[in-house]
């Protein structure tokens, strides 16, 4: 999936795994700037419903 990036606002890929049924959580690095981004989901029926993604506090600057 691609999002834009909290902090650089770049776009950039992310990988999450809809082989899980539940609401999911992880943090990721920005493949850019290299700042940890939070992303939570949702996977129903193999397919990602809901989608997240934020500043991890402390980070931004």
């Amino acid at each position: 999936m691609n999002i834009q990036c909290p902090y650089c606002l770049q776009a950039v890929t992310v990988l999450v795994d809809t082989g899980v049924y539940e609401y999911t959580t992880l943090i990721d690095d920005c493949e850019v700037c290299c700042r940890p981004i939070e992303i939570s989901y949702i996977v129903e029926d193999g397919v990602v419903s809901s989608l997240s993604y934020n500043i991890i506090e402390g980070n931004e600057n």
